[in-house]
């Protein structure tokens, strides 16, 4: 079997990520029972960093 075009189709069509209930996105994993965006089922506080915020000069 080839690495290429052919074998892309084989692959399983099983889905890794859904809509979160707490911030919509659809960047909830399902394996991990955790959203990549917000933290939702991981922790209570929403997931936020300095260094994702734009820097807005006003």
């Amino acid at each position: 079997m080839t690495k290429g075009t052919p074998s892309q189709g084989k692959r399983s069509g099983k889905k890794s990520h859904i809509y979160c209930r707490r911030c919509g996105k659809h960047t909830y994993h399902i394996t991990k029972k955790r959203c990549s965006a917000c933290g939702y089922g991981a922790r209570t506080k929403l997931r936020k960093y300095k260094w994702s915020k734009k820097n807005s000069k006003a």
